[in-house]
């Protein structure tokens, strides 16, 4: 494949890093531990085929699935097939499409197995040779944490990460269950691989509103300047979602949202939200701006706990009319489960941008809609004005939402001429979300590229790890209550309290 000119086959809108060579597509062996699982299905599998029809993806690329038990390749192929008929964005071509399955190969897999290390890697020499591809490999661990450690230091010590070229590792969450899990799950990583090379996946980085916000910022000056810190009052960052625990009860009755939402989703959303750097910057410089936000939160003190954080667990209601049960009624659930379903949390970030300024967020199963999205409240100036004071106006809102669809929206206040009194109306801009490309497209790409700009740096995570671990010591050792909350309601109204005590209102 010719990489003299990358610009004419790729559209990377991206800050550059210290090395722009590093952003070059090259021809590369893509390899998928969990390749039979649930995310590579309806996610991996479906991204792949979209960078494949939009031309993003190395011309010779070997993708080699792995799994526990045999299966040939043409039944694998075909079950790629079927994913991308199910879960694709777009309509699967009859054009292309045996070229994109071809590229697949399956190989079964045991993780205890050297024997299987030692296959593996003759299968992966073997296509190398055979589609004339350099010794560039990529990981991707779709699996149980407990396996990352073998799975890593096999691949070392086999020679399978080390290579001539290139290699990087993607890994998926939960990446640890504490700060010293997660110290050594990534003492594990590191023997293996550098810190360069370790790509921590987080969904909700790959959202396109949250890799355009930054810029959407500078391009458009009128929102930079309603963005002024001056005149923002609190910030709100919401993570709903209507399905409860489905089939997950045995990983989400011993994480909780705490461990599963707020330590790496909603932590990369406050990080973004508060990053605000001049002009184009390096991913290092990005990097750097993010730890240092994280750094900067307040410290919430275990016995001081019930003062900042709520949490909650959902009873029986109705999502959208239908009847639904309870969390503990949930099949794998502990009838005595004392697990969160729901996390809200009142932060401040102490650096002069953000000092004093409130940032709300809140995440949780059953509730009333799925939506995640980014509210900046602005200073009511009606108390301070002798000519309005008899009026009831809301406050301006600038609201990011980041999916289920993407829009920006304003809310100002209008006369009405009639009754000489003030309403609320809304400016709105959203997208089409059907030909927005879905996060795990955007960074398969990026880490293709070798682009860390979108993925979680290892101090990110510990420093995440670090705030978060007096709340869950305070959890362990029921220093907080558990607020029930009827499914498809807005959570406990312990949360409402929250706001209120700072005479805010959740939106």
């Amino acid at each position: 494949m010719d990489t003299e000119n990358p610009s004419e086959r790729f559209d990377v809108k991206h800050c550059l890093t210290e090395s722009q060579e590093e952003w070059i597509m090259q021809d590369m062996t893509f390899i998928l531990f969990g390749a039979t699982g649930d995310l590579a299905q309806r996610k991996l599998f479906p991204a792949l085929y979209n960078l494949f029809l939009d031309g993003k993806m190395p011309v010779s690329i070997s993708i080699v699935g792995l799994g526990r038990y045999y299966c040939s390749n043409e039944f694998f192929q075909s079950k790629v097939e079927k994913a991308l008929r199910l879960y694709s964005r777009r309509a699967v071509q009859t054009s292309g499409l045996q070229d994109f399955l071809t590229k697949f190969r399956y190989f079964a897999f045991d993780a205890t197995d050297r024997g299987s290390y030692l296959n593996l890697f003759e299968l992966i020499k073997n296509r190398e040779n055979e589609l004339d591809i350099p010794e560039n490999r990529l990981f991707y661990l779709s699996v149980a944490p407990k396996l990352v450690d073998v799975i890593t230091s096999n691949l070392y010590a086999n020679g399978i990460s080390q290579t001539l070229g290139w290699k990087r590792i993607i890994v998926e969450k939960p990446f640890g269950s504490d700060l010293k899990s997660a110290q050594q799950l990534n003492d594990t990583l590191s023997k293996a691989f550098s810190e360069k090379e370790i790509y921590r996946i987080d969904h909700y980085l790959g959202k396109p509103m949250v890799q355009s916000f930054e810029t959407l910022v500078l391009a458009n000056p009128a929102l930079e300047a309603l963005l002024d810190h001056k005149q923002i009052s609190n910030v709100q960052i919401t993570a709903s979602e209507t399905v409860g625990v489905e089939t997950r009860a045995d990983y989400y009755d011993q994480a909780g949202a705490l461990r599963d939402m707020v330590q790496n989703h909603l932590f990369q959303l406050v990080m973004m939200t508060a990053l605000h750097l001049p002009g184009e910057v390096t991913t290092k410089e990005n990097e750097i701006k993010k730890m240092e936000i994280i750094e900067s939160l307040r410290p919430i003190l275990k016995d001081k706990v019930y003062l900042d954080v709520v949490r909650g667990q959902y009873e029986s209601g109705a999502i959208l009319d239908t009847p639904v049960a309870g969390y503990k009624e949930e099949p794998g659930v502990n009838d005595s489960s004392m697990n969160d379903t729901y996390f809200a949390a009142r932060l401040y970030i102490d650096n002069p941008s953000w000092n004093g300024i409130p940032i709300y967020i809140r995440t949780g199963k059953r509730m009333d809609k799925k939506s995640t999205r980014i509210v900046f409240e602005l200073k009511n100036k009606v108390e301070e004005s002798n000519v309005l004071q008899t009026e009831e106006i809301t406050p301006n809102l600038l609201t990011f939402e980041i999916s289920p669809n993407e829009s920006i929206s304003l809310r100002v206040n209008m006369k009405n001429p009639s009754s000489n009194r003030f309403y609320p109306v809304y400016m709105n801009h959203s997208t089409n979300s059907k030909d927005q490309p879905e996060a795990y497209e955007l960074l398969l790409f990026d880490a293709m590229l070798g682009n860390k700009t979108f993925f979680a740096h290892w101090k990110e995570v510990e420093l995440s790890w670090k705030w978060i671990q007096p709340i869950l010591e305070a959890f362990q050792e029921d220093m907080l209550p558990l607020y029930p909350y009827p499914a498809g309601s807005t959570g406990p109204e312990a949360a409402n309290q929250l706001l209120q005590s700072n005479q805010f209102n959740w939106w």
